[in-house]
């Protein structure tokens, strides 16, 4: 199947390891140019060189803290002048700690609200414009599957990336007439760093072992097993793609059946 994903742009944040990553591998392998950016300067021009190594496609790369509007416009502004004008944007961050209510500060609060909501807002502001102007574009959050079925000890993801979802969801509706296609995919559990650091620590927490963390993770989805980056990325892939011209406002929970209500 032809995605039409040749010579697109993408803007893929948190993009060094993990999900961020995978979602570039897989359009670049489409033929999409794509932009990169997190924090570590060195791990994402590593990230580039992986990218440049196993897809041949062209990259760019910059270092770029996501909570600073004024770096996220940056970004952006240097894609279009190298890469062209952008047309998929894939919003993505690190989530907050795993903590319970009564273990939560203000501080906390406003730190999950600026890592999780505030970056996608600023994304969004710095790349739907341009997708509106040329009646074409794709702007897709990476969230957690949290926002259908909350997760215990995770409070301030279950609640942060909620509010990406209502925002998601009443950006699809403003520029669904202008061919501009807006999604929020939630994974579940998958094989990340990321993961196996939040595994780490509920069982410092609780008093077990990683692998009791991650067989009980496991056990709570309907394949029984943890899921993998291109798992995730394949479809982020598809949603970016001419291919899915006709969905829109979608929360895909991307989860192997941990969610298990009817509208999942």
């Amino acid at each position: 199947m032809d995605l039409g994903l040749k010579d697109k742009v993408a803007v893929v944040a948190a993009a060094s390891g993990g999900l961020g990553l995978a979602v570039a591998l897989g359009l670049s392998r489409e033929g999409a140019k794509v932009a990169i950016c997190s924090r570590d300067e060195a791990r994402i021009q590593a990230a580039a060189e992986q990218i440049r190594r196993q897809t041949g496609g062209e990259v760019l790369a910059a270092s770029v803290d996501v909570t600073d509007e004024s770096q996220v416009h940056s970004f952006v502004t240097a894609t279009k002048q190298q890469l062209g004008h952008v047309d998929i944007g894939v919003s993505n961050c690190g989530g907050p700690p795993s903590k319970k209510f009564d273990q939560t500060t203000t501080t906390d609060w406003e730190k999950a609200y600026q890592t999780s909501f505030l970056s996608t807002l600023y994304f969004a502001q710095a790349l739907l414009p341009g997708m509106r102007e040329r009646r074409w574009g794709r702007f897709i959050t990476i969230t957690s599957s949290a926002v259908k079925q909350p997760l215990d000890g995770l409070i301030l993801s279950n609640s942060v990336r909620s509010a990406v979802s209502g925002l998601v969801k009443s950006l699809s509706n403003e520029y669904g007439p202008d061919n501009v296609l807006i999604h929020n995919i939630c994974p579940g559990f998958t094989a990340t760093d990321r993961l196996m650091s939040l595994a780490q620590q509920i069982a410092g927490q609780e008093n077990i072992t990683v692998d009791q963390v991650v067989a009980r993770w496991a056990g709570d989805t309907a394949l029984k097993r943890i899921g993998t980056p291109e798992e995730f990325a394949d479809t982020v892939v598809f949603l970016a793609s001419e291919r899915a011209s006709y969905l829109t406002g979608t929360s895909l929970a991307v989860d192997g059946g941990r969610v298990r209500g009817v509208f999942s």
